[in-house]
């Protein structure tokens, strides 16, 4: 795969990746909280050579700017699509996991012309609960406190029990990555999603299929929470993954690969 390229946008800058470029198919991979582009990188390698697809590192995360105390859904969304604009996409299937999709919903309220397909990992379109906001709250005093003791015991507690031991690598490597992201970042992202709004309506008007993938062992995210989102778009599709947590794309690879490439052409049919 190619280097990282830049853009600068509002005076700082984004790194991204572009792959497949001549491909007519694109697809747009939004990684989750502490993460950064590189989650992706697996997918981007089945993928190159049927599609093109951009992977961005979300403000404050892998090697993209932090541009202020809070980043909010909304403005993470205006700087992807400052990239897609950048590079020349006008259309695509976008991907997200977990605060990845929450970018994915801002994006779809704010450009939904530009959408062709959306597709939510390990997310959902209410806003934070006020138990949910407290222990965002609770997250930003632990990072202040010790930010990489709670990097290292917060990555596992992503992943279902049973796939702890056999993806200990993925983890220790995530681990690795989400601890280049600074104090500063991770309390911005929470701030930003601890604001946003329920985007609910948003999932009642899309016009463009979507596809909703879920862990039955998600502790973030009830099952029956996921099961009734799904429900809600003219047009949807679920994947429900048994001993499965919150890191689908990572702890089901094998099922979760094919999946989003036929969903994205479904989109392009």
């Amino acid at each position: 795969m190619e280097q990282h390229r830049t853009i600068i946008s509002r005076g700082r800058t984004i790194h991204y990746r572009d792959e497949g470029r001549n491909n007519p198919k694109t697809l747009v991979l939004l990684h989750g909280f502490l993460q950064s582009l590189d989650v992706w990188s697996s997918y981007v390698l089945s993928y190159l050579h049927s599609m093109r697809v951009v992977t961005i590192d979300l403000p404050g995360h892998g090697l993209t700017d932090t541009f202020s105390d809070v980043h909010t859904m909304d403005f993470m969304a205006d700087t992807v699509h400052d990239v897609l604009t950048n590079i020349g996409v006008d259309q695509c299937v976008m991907v997200g996991h977990s605060m990845g999709g929450y970018v994915a919903l801002a994006f779809a309220e704010k450009y939904p012309y530009t959408l062709r397909g959306l597709g939510l990992v390990n997310s959902h379109a209410l806003s934070d609960s006020a138990e949910h906001a407290e222990q965002r709250r609770s997250i930003c005093q632990q990072v202040k406190e010790n930010r990489a003791s709670f990097i290292v015991n917060f990555v596992p507690s992503l992943f279902d029990n049973s796939h702890r031991g056999l993806l200990n690598q993925d983890i220790k490597d995530l681990q690795d990555q989400c601890l280049e992201t600074s104090t500063e970042s991770i309390i911005a992202a929470q701030l930003g999603m601890m604001q946003r709004p329920s985007r609910i309506d948003v999932l009642q008007r899309l016009e463009v299929p979507t596809l909703f993938i879920y862990g039955k062992n998600d502790n973030r995210i009830p099952l029956e929470l996921a099961v009734s989102q799904a429900m809600i778009p003219h047009h949807s599709e679920i994947l429900i993954l048994d001993k499965v947590g919150h890191m689908a794309f990572i702890e089901e690879r094998e099922y979760v690969k094919p999946r989003i490439k036929n969903f994205v052409d479904t989109c392009y049919l």
